[in-house]
């Protein structure tokens, strides 16, 4: 029986391995650990792309931390961008954080109130 009083109680974290390549859309009312490759979207609550992981396609999520390689578009309220991501994307954000080092190659475009 799921509990009224919190939606998301059954959102875990899924996290995709290092060895695993996924094409194709994922979709998660939780968090997302991208470890391996993915050829798709991925919407989520939050997503964490690794230093090893990459992701050519387009991501949706409140919060995006990315440590490794992303080709696509980006939508999202908190974006992090990490010493080592190597981004192309035209990105949509309320916040962003950029650590030195990240190689960066798009748009910026600030979500409006």
């Amino acid at each position: 029986m799921s509990n009224p009083t919190s939606p998301n109680s059954n959102a875990g974290k899924s996290v995709l391995a290092s060895d695993l390549k996924i094409t194709g859309d994922i979709v998660s009312k939780g968090s997302v650990e991208v470890m391996g490759e993915v050829d798709g979207s991925i919407t989520a609550d939050t997503l964490t792309i690794s230093h090893e992981g990459a992701v050519k396609g387009t991501i949706g999520a409140k919060t995006v931390d990315l440590r490794g390689k992303l080709t696509g578009k980006i939508d999202s309220a908190t974006l992090t961008l990490r010493s080592a991501a190597q981004v192309t994307a035209d990105i949509t954000y309320s916040t962003l954080s950029i650590e030195s080092g990240a190689q960066i190659e798009g748009s910026f475009k600030i979500k409006k109130a």
